[in-house]
């Protein structure tokens, strides 16, 4: 059977306004990913900087091998360090010869140099209240001759990573805010368009339950659409990241991007069930002469 023009116009028209719906959803779904994507890494990036951080302690010459390894036992044990490095004074006297280029020793005569133990921490316990009480501790052992590491380093680091996080923080949900009104706003243009019909079946004694379950199911399978064109997208995009900026280590660990790409599956989802249940709960609170 041969279609009207209006009913071609109609049926394009529907189309359009679930295209654009789908199309709205994935590129929202997709710059939130990719926010999230970002969020991970940037914690990933500051916390290989913590963990650069350096606390030597330099022993005397006259410390009994028992007391260095029972030291380096000690430090090894604390829950916030990650490495812990004996370096032996010849060692650093074959670094420093390298560095300026030439052995300091052949004029001095002797190594003036003491043997060191060099401490890293776990990103997740750096601070500059934990560090300075470990030296201060550390630095009561009678053969511990001077504890040093980068103190203002360490203060701008940790007060530089606080202020990234906190407006990363803040863009975030900002971001979602936005989100969740663009998508909104979206399906409202489209539940808009079908105003009519939901007036006309609620006369004819349709429940209100029944007249939402084809809009929110038809909403849904959107969202799931625009979800998946989302995450296809978020994949390609960290692929390409991962093969430019190895160093970052995207996919060390699969299960942070598999979480955030479950985030944004579900946090489309809930967004297109809400906005849709409250649109379709609008026009069918309406007034029969309200609705045009």
């Amino acid at each position: 059977m041969k279609q009207l023009p209006e009913e071609k116009f109609n049926k394009r028209r529907l189309i359009s306004t679930y295209l654009s719906v789908v199309i709205c959803i994935s590129l929202v779904l997709f710059l939130t990913g990719m926010l999230g994507i970002l969020l991970l890494n940037s914690k990933k990036v500051a916390d290989y900087f913590k963990e650069q951080i350096v606390m030597t302690i330099y022993v005397d010459d006259g410390v009994k091998e028992i007391e260095l390894k029972q030291l380096q036992k000690t430090l090894s044990l604390n829950k916030a360090t990650k490495k812990v490095n004996f370096v032996s004074k010849e060692e650093a006297s074959q670094r420093h010869a390298n560095e300026i280029g030439e052995d300091f020793m052949e004029f001095l005569g002797y190594n003036p140099l003491l043997n060191s133990i060099d401490v890293y921490f776990k990103a997740a316990f750096l601070n500059p209240a934990m560090v300075s009480k470990l030296s201060k501790d550390i630095g009561m052992y009678s053969y511990v001759n001077e504890v040093v590491y980068d103190k203002p380093l360490l203060d701008l680091l940790d007060e530089n990573i606080k202020k990234i996080t906190f407006w990363m923080l803040v863009a975030s949900g900002v971001f979602i805010l936005v989100a969740v009104l663009l998508i909104n706003s979206s399906i409202r243009l489209s539940i808009y368009s079908k105003r009519l019909i939901i007036k006309t079946m609620q006369l004819v004694g349709a429940t209100k339950r029944f007249i939402r379950r084809p809009f929110i199911q038809t909403h849904l399978l959107m969202s799931c659409i625009g979800a998946v064109i989302a995450m296809g997208g978020m994949a390609v995009v960290i692929f390409e990241m991962q093969k430019k900026f190895p160093e970052l280590k995207i996919l060390q660990n699969p299960t942070e991007p598999a979480l955030v790409f479950i985030g944004v599956f579900l946090l489309g989802m809930l967004i297109t069930l809400l906005s849709t249940f409250f649109a379709t709960q609008r026009y069918l609170n309406l007034k029969s002469d309200a609705v045009n």
